[in-house]
């Protein structure tokens, strides 16, 4: 990477940890804590003040991404952080589980992960976009894995009102990496195509990611519908889960460093991607077998070959994504995926929490491996993008500034 792409992936991947960390400090505590406030003995409520931030987000991605195509990718994410940031502190000063829902709501419009992805596949060549890519990907799970830890120790001090003052202060620290940190976004011409929603809606190759990552999440959420109850079934108490999650997602990482970029450079994208969707297929499928009578050791087992998978498709999918659209409409393209993304989540909390309900986790489990497979069929047809050499990568940036 040269020194415009290191600092382009680092302040990139901070905004994204900063704001993924002020969501997931909330999620481990949140249903416990919602109680306490008036209407939240209703868990329906509850559920959707959980759920609607993926709802509203998922509507405004395309539009953000657009946006940022049309009218610059920092100063959309500026507008959207502010958003968030506002949302976060309605949600700090709710006295209600309605003014709950309402900040909720708040944060999910502000949706920049189109924009940000943009600005990044924008900043970075095709040969090191991968990269680029994984270090939002490594920081994402990295948030994930902290907030597990910090989210029960914090809300015994602050309560839920002060996670979300965390939140929204997290939200204005990114602005302030934008300004400061995040490098220029490239100048185009004024006379310069804009994305249209219609040219990546038509794209077989942006169709499949698209899905991809739909199903991705929507697995990735049902599946922590039922985690938690086994490792506790298992006889591991809820505060000590961290000793599961932070290791699997840790060494996972090694993993990706030491496979995905490797053999990426040789040219092995594609059977890397379709290897992972086949081994988070047969994590479903263990997961299954193991259900009925859940050990320790099976499950972090499970869920360390889950996050391998995971972290490679979590960092290739968006980076093919960025090199398969048309320069011109990578806002859209990105808007469309993060609207799926985010999509998925949505669907696999609400179907997940019904399925674990009527059919049970063995039942739920099962389910995601038949989705896992019918991705992998939608997924066989895809042929990786070659990365442009420097030379062939200056020229297309000049012809698309003029």
């Amino acid at each position: 990477m040269t020194a415009v792409e290191r600092r382009a992936s680092g302040s990139l991947a901070t905004i994204f940890a900063g704001r993924m960390l002020g969501l997931f400090l909330v999620l481990p505590v949140f249903a416990l804590e919602a109680a306490r406030y008036p209407g939240g003995d209703d868990p329906a409520l509850v559920g959707l003040a959980m759920g609607i931030y993926g709802l509203t987000q998922g509507l405004l991605q395309i539009p953000f991404g657009l946006a940022s195509d049309r009218f610059g990718r920092k100063r959309v994410i500026i507008i959207g952080l502010l958003v968030f940031a506002a949302g976060s502190l309605v949600a700090a000063a709710a006295g209600s589980l309605l003014w709950l829902i309402v900040g909720r709501s708040l944060q999910g419009a502000g949706a920049v992960s189109a924009a940000v992805t943009a600005l990044l596949a924008d900043q970075t060549r095709d040969e090191v976009r991968t990269k680029a890519m994984a270090m939002v990907g490594a920081s994402i799970g990295l948030m994930f894995a902290l907030s597990l830890v910090a989210a029960p120790l914090l809300a015994a001090r602050i309560g839920l009102a002060g996670l979300f003052a965390v939140t929204g202060g997290l939200a204005l620290a990114c602005i302030a990496v934008v300004v400061w940190w995040t490098p220029p976004e490239p100048v185009l011409h004024k006379n310069a195509p804009r994305g249209k929603l219609s040219e990546v809606l038509s794209h077989p190759g942006l169709l499949r990611l698209d899905v991809g990552v739909f199903v991705l999440h929507a697995v990735q959420l049902a599946m922590w519908v039922a985690i938690p109850a086994l490792l506790v079934q298992a006889g591991l108490d809820k505060a000590d889960h961290w000793y599961v999650y932070l290791p699997a997602v840790l060494g996972s990482f090694l993993v990706m460093g030491f496979t995905l970029f490797p053999l990426e450079r040789r040219g092995y994208l594609r059977a890397v991607f379709l290897a992972s969707v086949g081994l988070i297929a047969l994590v479903q499928v263990g997961l299954v077998l193991v259900a009925g009578q859940p050990g320790v050791l099976a499950l972090a087992a499970l869920l360390f070959i889950f996050f391998c998978g995971f972290n490679v498709l979590e960092a290739s999918q968006p980076s093919m994504a960025s090199r398969i659209a048309p320069p011109h409409a990578r806002g859209a393209a990105l808007g469309v995926y993060n609207t799926l993304q985010s999509l998925g989540f949505f669907a696999g909390g609400a179907v997940g929490g019904w399925l674990a309900k009527n059919v049970g986790s063995q039942g739920l489990f099962a389910a995601c491996a038949g989705l896992m497979l019918l991705w992998l069929v939608v997924a066989w047809p895809m042929r990786a993008p070659g990365a442009r050499s420097s030379a062939e990568q200056v020229l297309a940036d000049e012809a698309q500034a003029t």
